[in-house]
């Protein structure tokens, strides 16, 4: 049953019979069969069905609804009772808005240090889609915004709070200054990160409070792709003070701090609030308590 409940789930999500089979290393055939089994078992169509995959019935998305709940409680039995015989151990999935990447390693080095045998896969993915990540069970945890996301349904852990750095290669723009206004950084030619991702949202409502029309000369949801454009020159950027220090150490970008308004945001660790979890999640939840720089402010445990 947990294995027809699995294969459901992952219909569900690649809403295509032949991509939820290649996601799941079977043949598509294997699929179909599995899927008929369950609703034979369960007395009620799940999947509308014609020439290609139509979506869910509604007692399929009932059933899906407790697909999540018995398979999440399997995977947390299954992990608890290995964790009692041999420690912590296994992979943990990790989904991180892009502009926290540059702190995850502060959360998972000194994690790894105390339980070698975990292992992380770290996917770079927006706020929302980090919500729909933990709720479908395709990952364990998540570092995000905590003020900006609606995450009622989520436990979460206060990381630190983000400030924001206007980023350029031209020497002589701001030359001699040590700060500069939101105002004098949106009169620049900016590059920044797509209108999809929170921190760009943030950004636009930080430009708009300084009288500025948020704009950009160039849009992208890769990082890397910004920093690249912002060496040339030709650009400035806006970025958070943690993932610009990666690239200001290599000396050729410049950062200044922004005010008028001074702003910060919260970025915390979330993970699913339905108990129980795994021992890993739990020990991780713990851990982000201890490396956080927030102090007293922790919340949600």
């Amino acid at each position: 049953m947990i294995d027809k409940l699995e294969l459901f789930m992952a219909l569900a999500r690649e809403r295509h019979f032949g991509r939820a089979a290649e996601a799941c290393n079977i043949g598509q055939p294997t699929l179909s069969s599995a899927i008929k089994q369950l609703e034979d078992q369960l007395g009620v169509q799940l999947v509308r069905r014609g020439s290609r995959y139509q979506g869910l019935t509604p007692e399929g998305e009932k059933v899906l609804d407790w697909a999540r709940r018995i398979v999440g409680d399997y995977r947390s039995m299954h992990a608890d009772i290995q964790a009692s015989r041999k420690g912590l151990s296994g992979n943990v999935t990790i989904a991180v808005i892009p502009t926290a990447l540059a702190m995850v390693h502060e959360l998972t080095s000194s994690f790894h240090e105390v339980y070698p045998d975990v292992c992380f896969s770290i996917l770079s993915r927006t706020s929302v889609q980090i919500l729909d990540l933990i709720g479908n069970l395709e990952a364990d945890f998540g570092i995000t915004y905590l003020e900006n996301e609606p995450v009622p349904t989520m436990v979460t852990v206060p990381l630190y709070l983000e400030r924001y750095l206007f980023v350029t290669a031209d020497e002589a723009l701001f030359a001699g200054r040590d700060r500069i206004t939101w105002a004098e950084a949106g009169g620049e030619q900016l590059c920044l990160l797509t209108p999809d991702m929170q921190n760009r949202r943030i950004i636009n409502r930080y430009l708009t409070l300084s009288g500025v029309e948020p704009k950009a000369g160039i849009e992208t949801d890769s990082v890397l792709a910004m920093v690249s454009h912002i060496r040339t020159g030709q650009w400035s950027g806006i970025l958070p003070e943690k993932l610009a220090g990666v690239f200001s150490e290599a000396g050729s970008i410049r950062t200044l701090p922004l005010s008028q308004p001074d702003g910060t945001q919260l970025v915390g660790a979330i993970a699913a609030r339905a108990e129980p979890r795994t021992p890993v999640v739990e020990a991780l939840l713990r851990h982000a308590k201890q490396i956080s720089t927030i102090g007293e402010a922790v919340a949600g445990l």
